[in-house]
């Protein structure tokens, strides 16, 4: 099976803030691969690199079998991105900051929307400034899903969703992945992993550390947070 996703010995520094190192990292076809690690390990910018938002000392990196910075805007059509924070217009309407996005992708995309509208039960007749933190969040959600990519990337997306939405989120992603997508699912939270990656790695002071089974247990989960801290 292919690799969707190829990091090898990426290196970014931010001087005398910390950045990543020299982090390798393979996801094949298929996986919902959990991406773990506290504030600053790493996450983001390793994420950002991936999408060519960020230049990177060290290293290459491949998606959908192609090179990052070469080929950055091929492999943008192809991926769903979800910011941990998304920033829209206030004043714009929820249906049309959606189909804005559309345009963007200069394709088709009303009859997917429609569909994860109504999954996400999202009221597209709002604006913007009058959505809770959730709903700005579903907004992100169609954003980053009715163009039906081969890989998901999504940087802690369930914050501010309730239960039930969450449910709803990772249902909608297994099925994605179910018809051949990917997922890389950047997160604080043990659970979501656990129940639902297949495999994972954690971030820790901008080095990667594969784990042998996304089930880890929370005496292991929080070592890792409180050596960062210290």
């Amino acid at each position: 099976m292919e690799n969707v996703i190829e990091i090898k010995n990426l290196t970014k520094s931010y001087g005398k803030n910390r950045g990543v190192i020299d982090v390798n990292l393979s996801i094949k076809k298929g996986d919902i691969f959990g991406f773990l690690g506290p504030n600053g390990a790493g996450k983001s910018t390793t994420i950002r690199s991936m999408l060519g938002f960020l230049k990177f000392q060290e290293g290459s990196i491949k998606i959908l079998g192609k090179d990052s910075i070469t080929d950055r805007e091929e492999i943008l059509k192809k991926v769903g991105y979800m910011p941990s924070e998304a920033w829209f217009y206030n004043s714009m309407k929820v249906s049309d900051v959606i189909k804005y996005a559309e345009s963007v992708r200069k394709m088709d995309c009303s009859k997917e929307a429609e569909m994860l509208v109504e999954r996400l039960k999202l009221d597209t007749n709002k604006r913007i400034k009058e959505l809770s933190l959730g709903n700005r969040k579903k907004v992100s959600i169609v954003c980053a899903m009715q163009h039906k990519p081969e890989l998901f990337i999504f940087d802690e997306p369930t914050g501010g969703l309730d239960p039930l939405m969450q449910k709803k989120f990772f249902e909608l992603i297994k099925e994605y992945v179910d018809k051949g997508a990917t997922c890389l699912l950047s997160t604080h939270v043990l659970s979501e992993v656990n129940k639902y990656c297949k495999n994972a790695a954690i971030m820790r002071e901008g080095r990667l550390t594969l784990l042998d089974s996304p089930k880890i247990d929370d005496e292991t989960f929080l070592k890792f947070y409180e050596d960062e801290e210290e």
